[in-house]
């Protein structure tokens, strides 16, 4: 048997965290079995789907790198099937049609609820003894067995068993034609050859429902595994209020994709105390059965952690890929200067996320019209004129613009004036890049540049000069 899994959002709004995990372990399954996965859009609510929410979709995937063998396909595309199967359980006594008005269904739902009863559908057209004019309007329902129970085994939540009459008769179609998700979903997984459901633990209460129209269709029945939810820092439901729950919202706030899907596979799934996973290492590992009934809390110090982790043991060129991005997004030119890669060596140790390194490192691929206020009052004071004008004297003559040959020139000067290293290093730290913090500023130097790194020291002594002055 081919494992072959899915993964099937509804485009109703951007893919979210919590889907994009299951997208993650559907994919990490099928990926161990040497299996397959499907990508299968459920816009089957015509009224909420749209063109933006599917392009957000397929964008988070791609991003993620979480490839599909199969589709998209989009349930909209598929009505005749749908319709063809639906018309097969009327004709074989599986199916009904329901002329119920929505009247008398909320009349009934309000009368079970005053009775402390489970609302539920009373089966008054289950018979079909009632005659009705061709063109009268109406839905079509299954007919849900009335005896027995379902029973399956699921790998994250054990042994459940639900009796059938616990079950209404739902509907499989509405009465504008339209055929309802939960039998779209059967015929999915079926005509897919779909093995294993991985999906959230909102859909439990479906399963059941959905089996018995497997059954009733003659379908085998996958396996599945129902994954709990997310919570946030604070252990509510996760929502839009604890920030980015859209995944490429933390594209957008500088995280890596390899950081988001590590950060995702071990909420929920553990091997041992491991806690820094690579893409090969998920798929050599994950197990449905390994999947915590527990709810897992967001916590994003742990994926800031986890970002900066990758930010400094991935290849340098794989990381600038990604901050290219955000260097285009902070309208920064990165054409002319230094090479990303080498940019993201220098910075790695001190930023967590590619947006804080792209603006840390502006200064290195366009000037600045103003030091910052702070830094210059502590570090470009008249005393710094000397160490500045002796060090620029030095550099200008330097041949070899390495950041060793640099330093050297940096202790050099210090030694000249008997100053310590940082009445020399943090006047040049200022003027070269305007900020009172950098990374090294040999490394940044070396980046920079001689020529902007004169012309900048240059700034810095007539700043100093009209300081003085005035």
């Amino acid at each position: 048997m081919t494992v072959k899994t899915r993964f099937a959002p509804s485009p109703t709004g951007f893919l979210h965290v919590g889907g994009a995990r299951t997208a993650l372990y559907s994919w990490l399954y099928a990926r161990h079995h040497q299996g397959e996965f499907v990508l299968r859009i459920e816009d089957t609510d015509l009224e909420r789907s749209t063109q933006e929410a599917i392009d957000a979709i397929l964008e988070g995937m791609d991003w993620l790198g979480l490839g599909w063998d199969e589709g998209p396909y989009y349930q909209t595309r598929r009505f005749d099937r749908y319709n063809e199967l639906i018309d097969r359980l009327l004709a074989e006594g599986k199916a009904y049609r329901c002329y119920c008005s929505r009247e008398r269904l909320e009349a009934l739902r309000e009368q079970q609820m005053a009775s402390g009863e489970k609302p539920r559908y009373d089966g008054t057209c289950r018979h079909g003894d009632h005659e009705h004019p061709a063109g009268t309007p109406h839905v079509i329902r299954f007919k849900n067995p009335t005896d027995g129970a379902v029973v399956f085994e699921d790998h994250v939540r054990g042994h459940i068993e639900i009796a059938n009459r616990e079950m209404d008769d739902l509907i499989i179609r509405r009465s504008d034609g339209a055929p309802t998700y939960n039998f779209c979903v059967v015929v999915d997984d079926w005509d897919m050859a779909i093995t294993h459901v991985v999906r959230g633990e909102d859909h439990i209460n479906n399963t059941p429902r959905q089996i018995n129209i497997y059954h009733a269709l003659g379908a085998p029945v996958p396996e599945f595994a129902h994954v709990s939810m997310i919570l946030g820092d604070d252990g509510a439901k996760l929502s839009k209020r604890h920030g980015a729950v859209s995944v490429m919202q933390y594209r957008d706030d500088g995280y890596l994709p390899q950081a988001l899907l590590n950060y995702l596979v071990r909420l929920g799934w553990s091997n041992g105390d491991q806690e820094i996973f690579s893409l090969e290492e998920m798929v050599s590992l994950f197990s449905l059965d390994a999947i915590s009934k527990s709810a897992s809390a967001f916590n994003t110090d742990k994926l800031l952690w986890l970002n900066q982790h990758y930010i400094k043991t991935l290849p340098a060129e794989e990381v600038a890929g990604h901050l290219a991005w955000h260097m285009r997004d902070q309208g920064i030119d990165f054409g002319q200067g230094p090479a990303l890669a080498e940019v993201v060596s220098l910075y790695a140790e001190r930023c967590q996320t590619l947006k804080e390194l792209a603006a840390q490192s502006r200064y290195l691929f366009e000037d600045f019209a103003a030091f910052e206020e702070g830094a210059a009052k502590k570090h470009l004071r008249p005393v710094a004129a000397e160490p500045l004008a002796l060090a620029r004297t030095r550099l200008a003559e330097l041949a070899d613009w390495r950041a060793g040959a640099i330093h050297e020139v940096i202790n050099a000067t210090a030694a000249e004036l008997e100053l310590g290293m940082g009445k020399v290093g943090m006047p040049l730290r200022v003027a070269v890049t305007g900020v009172g913090q950098s990374p090294a500023i040999d490394g940044v130097m070396a980046l920079l540049g001689q020529d902007k790194v004169l012309a900048r020291i240059d700034m810095a002594l007539a700043f100093i000069a009209e300081r003085t002055q005035g």
